[in-house]
């Protein structure tokens, strides 16, 4: 019996604390059900196999990757064109995967039903209408705008050419004469009234009398 009031009660722990430990006990614990302790040996072998080649595939994919840069170097190659070379070669992988090429046969079969459908060959017919009715809108416009071109162009040749014969006929000379004629009493009119408001009549030439006193 342990004695609760005794002196020594804490030995036995301590005691305890200094009993090692079998560390090969406790992982075998830790080992699922069902495999014996040649199958955990074998397995554990194993691993430590695995490991030891990923480490080494590591090492050696890092000194390819050392390899292949100093090559790009060598031939000019940028981080750009790697990025090219790349994108390009995603989009091909894209383009030849199953589900672009499913992708690309549903839309070609849409296309086909839109194309072929009532509505959408109406609404292309409609278009069509629309857009011959408006070229030939325009194009009357524009023969319209060429007409009255060519008529103010002819006109104005007409117009140099008659004015020369117009001046030298006789009509016109005489037309000038009676204009200039008109032209030359209308301005005599006019100086006379003129005259006539500066020096009123009965004032003359006279020059006024003084009022001298007797």
């Amino acid at each position: 019996d342990i004695n609760l009031n005794s002196p020594n009660k804490g030995l036995l722990s301590d005691a305890m604390t200094d009993v090692p430990v079998d560390s090969a006990a406790s992982a075998r614990t830790s080992v699922p059900e069902g495999l014996t302790l040649a199958e955990e040996e074998e397995l554990r072998s194993e691993l430590a196999k695995v490991e030891e080649e990923i480490g080494t595939l590591r090492q050696v994919l890092a000194a390819k990757e050392r390899h292949c840069g100093e090559l790009k170097r060598k031939l000019g190659l940028t981080p750009l064109d790697g990025l090219k070379q790349n994108l390009s070669k995603s989009w091909h992988d894209v383009q030849v995967s199953n589900a672009y090429v499913k992708t690309s046969e549903k839309l070609g079969e849409w296309n086909d039903k839109v194309t072929q459908s009532d509505f959408y060959k109406k609404t292309q017919e409609t278009l069509s209408q629309a857009g011959q009715k408006t070229s030939a809108a325009l194009s009357n416009v524009g023969s319209v705008i060429s007409r009255k071109l060519g008529d103010m162009s002819s006109y104005s040749i007409r117009h140099s050419i008659s004015m020369p014969a117009m001046r030298n006929s006789a009509t016109f000379k005489s037309f000038e004469d009676r204009v200039g004629t008109i032209k030359s009493r209308v301005v005599g009119s006019r100086e006379n009234s003129t005259d006539g408001l500066h020096s009123p009549s009965g004032a003359g030439d006279k020059p006024p009398q003084d009022n001298a006193p007797f």
